[in-house]
Parts: C-alpha cells; structure tokens; sequence
C-alpha cells in the first residue's frame, strides 16, 4: 500500500533530484509517536516545525488524526503543506502562529527540533504552560544537529526527557511531565535590548536574536544618505524589523512596510515596531518577498539578505530577493543593499535591477544602491 510519505512535495519551495520533501527524523518521529498516534482524540495532537507537510500528513493519513494544530515558522513551509494535502485529498488540520491556542490542551505534540536553543525554549516553555498536563512531546532531529543542551532545555519546563535510539543518523527525544509554574523559568520571550536609542526585541530563533548583526550595521551606517523623503519604503527579508523602525525615524514622511516570510521574524519585528513607538507608520507582513505588494509602487527598498537557508549556503535566496525589489520599485526608485563582500552580487543587482554604485565597503561587506531601470 502506498504511504503518504513518498508523494510528498516541497512545492513551492525549491525542488530538485538531491532534494528532498521527507527525511528520516520525520519517519522517526512518527514511528515513535505511532501508539500515541493511534488513540489520539480529536483535537489534541500539535505539530510545529514540520518543513513541508510529513508529520502531519503522516498523522493525518496513517492514524485517521482529526484536527490537529499545526505551526511551521517559514511560510513556504506551511503553503507547501497546503499544496500536498490539496493534491492529495487530505485534510483534517489547521495552520496557527506561535500562541497558546496553538497548545492549550495538547495532549501529544510532535516537533521537530530547531538549531535555535532560544526556539526550543520557547516552544517548550508553551506547551509546559498551556498544554495537557499529560502531554507528551515528541522531538526529533538529525543526530549532528543535536546536543545534551536540548536535553537540557526541554527539561526547564519538562520533568521528565528521554533520549531514545538514533535511527538512520537521527534521534527522538521524548518530553513529559510539565513541570509547575513555580519550577518553571519565567517566561521570556519576547526579550529586548537597547542600542543607544533603538530597541530591538525578538522571539526564540530569530536571526541576530536581541542584538543588531554587522551586516545590518553597515546599511544602517548609511541610511542618512538615502534621497527619499516621501512616498513608500520597504524593509524586505526584515527579520526583527531594525531597518523598518531606522528609516521610519531618518524619513517620517514615508509609509515603511517590513516583510518576511518566517512568523519569529514578523512577530519580533512587530515587537520591536511597537517598542519604538512607530506602529503608526510601519506595516509588518508575513510574506514570501515582496508578497502582494503591487507593481512599480515603491520608492525604496531595503535589504540584508540572507545566504543561508537552513545550514544551506543559498545565493539563489538572495537573486529572488532583488527579483521582487526590481519588480515593486518604481522607475528611479532605488534598492540600498548590504552582502557579503565575497558573493560578488554587484552583476547580479546590475542584471536584475539596474545601474549599482558603491557606498561603502569593508573586508566583509559592501553596500551598495541600485537604481530602478
């Protein structure tokens, strides 16, 4: 009989031969979970971290799971979970963001481990306080990506964790037993730091957590150069939202719109927009790039792109990123970008969206502008 597993997609996210929508965590995890599975009640099963639909398509199709609750923080993620359960005539789930309605009386919960031990933290705190009080987790990743601190972590909030046998190079660890509040760490997330006069506050697992990384840095060493006062900029890839607020404060005469298609992202730069006093002026959007934004109706970008996905060193993820600049900007508009000084995208940027000059430039970075055609 086929399994669900081996018709799964990662579409719309890359696809290629040597890559891959199921891995062998995700087959781990539900093996482990299959008894648990099995006399699940409608309603009580959470999934969060499932990258392109296994665990919970796996739930939902092997074990007849109704109603689960699913998180995934990357919204190609989540789409391509759509996109499998609509090609596959499944259903029987539900997509939320990182909130105790997400857990509140979850009574089994499969994951998948983040890199973050932040992430974790947050994840496993949740469900301590909202979850069952006999709920069960499930966490699976690949052995080279674990350590003794995720132990660790999910014993903060969890009495009792179980390392189980690695399988195929990945291992389950199996969490239970929430710990009281009184034994609990006080909630953190999200945290804040101050920077002279920014604040910056993020959730578990986002990129450069509360601090401000150095590429991002060199833009914003630059931001009072840039020409435009009115009309409407864009922090595209925006992770905790610090470029949005900078030029919201340089240009209070522009609209700001800040994007990213990771929910930690958007929920810590929508904290820290809040936190600046600028919620007025600033858009904060979960999408893939520059989303619905229409066509040549931008007057500025700003960009840090990222190089990896995952522990994937990525250019492709970046050349997109100044495909949407180059389609939302308006004739004339600019995209003022920071990339590592290595990647060589100046050719790139001069292709894709026009003339590129230089402003800056160190061993490790550049930025440059790039002027709409």
């Amino acid at each position: 009989m086929s399994d669900v597993l081996d018709d799964l997609r990662r579409y719309p996210d890359v696809e290629a031969p040597n890559l891959y929508a199921v891995d062998a965590t995700d087959r781990l995890v539900l093996d482990e979970a299959a008894a648990a599975l099995a006399d699940a009640a409608d309603g009580t099963v959470v999934v969060i971290g499932d990258r392109y639909g296994a665990l919970t398509l796996g739930a939902v199709a092997r074990h007849g799971v109704t109603g689960v609750r699913v998180h995934q923080d990357r919204l190609t993620g989540e789409r391509a979970l759509h996109a499998n359960a609509e090609r596959l005539g499944l259903g029987g789930f539900t997509s939320h963001g990182m909130t105790p309605e997400l857990v509140a009386g979850a009574r089994l919960v499969l994951l998948q481990l983040p890199r973050s031990l932040d992430a974790l933290d947050e994840v496993a705190g949740l469900v301590a306080e909202h979850a069952d009080p006999a709920v069960v987790v499930v966490a699976g990743g690949r052995v080279k990506h674990m350590t003794t601190a995720m132990n660790d972590v999910l014993g903060r909030h969890l009495a009792v964790v179980e390392a189980r046998l690695a399988r195929q190079k990945s291992r389950v660890l199996v969490a239970s037993s929430p710990r009281p509040a009184s034994e609990r760490p006080a909630r953190r997330w999200p945290e804040c730091a101050t920077h002279g006069d920014l604040v910056v506050c993020a959730h578990g697992g986002a990129f450069a957590g509360t601090g401000i990384d150095i590429g991002t840095r060199e833009l914003l060493a630059h931001l009072d150069e840039v020409p435009q006062t009115t009309g409407t900029a864009v922090d595209l890839g925006c992770g905790t939202g610090v470029l949005a607020v900078a030029v919201a404060r340089l240009r209070p005469g522009m609209a700001v719109v800040a994007t990213d298609e990771s929910a930690v992202a958007v929920a810590s730069a929508r904290a820290t927009v809040e936190a600046n006093g600028v919620a007025d002026r600033v858009t904060v959007t979960r999408a893939d790039g520059a989303g619905d934004l229409p066509d040549a109706s931008v007057d500025l970008v700003l960009l840090n792109p990222p190089f990896h996905v995952g522990a994937a060193v990525v250019p492709a993820a970046a050349r997109a990123l100044f495909a949407d600049a180059a389609r939302v900007l308006r004739p004339g508009g600019e995209l003022w970008t920071v990339w590592n000084s290595h990647l060589h995208y100046r050719p790139a940027l001069e292709q894709v969206v026009g003339p590129t000059r230089q402003v800056g430039r160190d061993p490790k970075f550049t930025v440059t502008v790039s002027t709409r055609s």
